[in-house]
């Protein structure tokens, strides 16, 4: 599976992590990983680290899981981006929008 779900002992935060190339052809696999989780998570975290490619397409779904999470007030990190992964989210202006370490 390229996207894989992982909650902490006490459920309050998911982990995603998405292998291989972040493109539209994840798109459901994605939005699965977050939306059929209940209760919602307080945070969640997205690791890149396995992550080879990062398309606008999956800049978008980086946006869907910040409003479904909560919007503005949303606790969402992206983690162990590829120095490749990280300056498509600095171009975007994403590290005002996530945590993005």
């Amino acid at each position: 599976m390229a996207v894989e779900t992982d909650f902490s002992q006490d459920g309050k935060k998911l982990t995603i992590k998405v292998k291989g190339r972040f493109d539209f052809g994840k798109h459901q696999e994605f939005r699965d990983a977050y939306e059929r989780q209940r209760p919602k998570p307080d945070a969640v975290v997205v690791d890149l680290k396995e992550a080879t490619y990062l398309d606008s397409s999956a800049l978008g779904m980086l946006l869907l899981l910040r409003d479904h999470v909560g919007g503005e007030e949303s606790d969402i990190r992206v983690v162990h981006a590829s120095p490749d992964v990280r300056k498509i989210l600095a171009i975007s202006n994403f590290e005002k929008l996530f945590d993005i370490s």
